[in-house]
């Protein structure tokens, strides 16, 4: 078996997925993006196409190791992203061609279920409590939240009071037997998030997402030492050597991202690392049905597993959803607040392939925002 043909498709509302086709016919799937820069990981995946055409699809290891260091410059967002989606494609290929889901060539299952949890906003105090109303009617259990909008250096009494009161919020409408997890953003400086955390303890936050922008990651041992909250970070982070600092930093959940952090191959060895450290893995994902179909698939073979991100009505899906590319939903449906575990082979769901190729005619242009401050200065979105 052979690599014959390698596409992508950019599809609404800001994705980029790779199909990767054998020459006897099995089609993986995978979803190699960078939000915002998805044009520039497509060009990437071409170039890497060069190196897996005509290769044996199966020698999954061996093709990462090509893709990630086959050039004499390595690393960064992009080609990470492009090697994660290339990678969650052979996984599924892998998977497909001996008729088992993913997990069952990682070890096998360690648990039924994975727990889910859904993005509520929290840029606008008074829609929360609505918010998160919404996010239990369809049954899930947790829930995470921006901190702030955009956020000054060292914030007022009034914006540090004003986190507060958002969380609090949730927190009334969650009560002491549901979660609420608060992500910082990188919006934060360390300054700020060491006068909040205390501030938060008394509403036990789940997590304390991304207290500082990643390249700050050396300072994260500041905050995780002044609170009780356990500390979370790693959607910016791309493999086990930029995981090392933080998780010797004392951070509690590692959240790398299965289409940023060179996919399936990359965050079992990251899972692998964190686990030495006891902690937690949460993986990132604000993005489509392979994205996270691959974060599940390493959930239910990954025993210091915690929880999983997923994207069904988010903010960011403006013209499409998450279960508007798979043909059989039932796999991702929600059970009391769980994903039950994927049987079928590969990756576990199947994409409806027309609706991918019609949507790639539409594509998209989804940029980030660019924030300011009042003052002009640019602000961290």
């Amino acid at each position: 078996m052979r690599i014959s043909r390698i596409e992508t498709f950019l599809v609404p509302p800001r994705w980029l997925f790779v199909r990767v086709e054998t020459d006897d016919g099995i089609v993986g799937w995978g979803e190699p993006v960078v939000e915002g820069r998805s044009e520039t990981v497509r060009t990437a995946v071409e170039q890497l196409s060069e190196l897996l055409i005509g290769q044996d699809p199966l020698r999954i290891e061996d093709l990462w190791q090509v893709m990630t260091k086959g050039s004499f410059y390595r690393g960064g967002a992009i080609l990470a992203s492009a090697v994660a989606g290339l990678d969650q494609a052979l996984w599924d290929i892998h998977g497909k061609s001996l008729g088992v889901p993913v997990h069952q060539l990682l070890g096998g299952h360690v648990r039924d279920r994975i727990r889910m949890y859904g993005w509520i906003g929290g840029d606008e105090p008074a829609e929360i409590a609505d918010a998160v109303e919404a996010q239990l009617s369809v049954g899930l259990t947790a829930v995470k939240m921006n901190a702030s909008g955009r956020m000054k250096a060292l914030g007022s009494v009034a914006a540090i009071n004003e986190v507060v009161e958002r969380v609090a919020a949730a927190r009334e409408v969650l009560g002491p037997h549901r979660d609420v997890a608060v992500d910082f953003h990188g919006r934060f400086t360390l300054a700020d998030t060491r006068r909040i955390a205390p501030l938060l303890e008394p509403l036990h936050p789940f997590f304390l997402e991304e207290p500082t922008v990643p390249e700050n990651s050396h300072l994260i041992g500041g905050l995780t030492r002044s609170t009780t909250i356990p500390v979370a970070t790693g959607e910016r982070l791309y493999n086990r050597q930029e995981f090392l600092p933080v998780l010797q930093a004392g951070i509690a959940v590692a959240q790398p991202d299965l289409s940023h952090a060179g996919g399936i191959t990359e965050v079992r060895k990251i899972a692998s690392l964190a686990e030495v450290f006891d902690v937690q893995l949460a993986p990132h994902c604000p993005l489509g049905p392979l994205a996270l179909a691959a974060c599940l698939q390493v959930g239910f073979a990954t025993p210091n597993f915690l929880i999983q991100e997923q994207s069904i009505g988010i903010h960011y899906n403006q013209g499409a959803e998450v279960l508007d590319y798979v043909l059989d939903k039932t796999p991702l449906k929600f059970v009391d607040g769980y994903v039950e575990r994927l049987t079928a082979p590969g990756l576990g769901i199947e994409i409806d392939e027309s609706a991918v190729r019609i949507a790639d005619k539409t594509g998209h242009n989804w940029r980030s925002p660019v924030w300011r401050h009042d003052d002009g200065a640019y602000a961290e979105w």
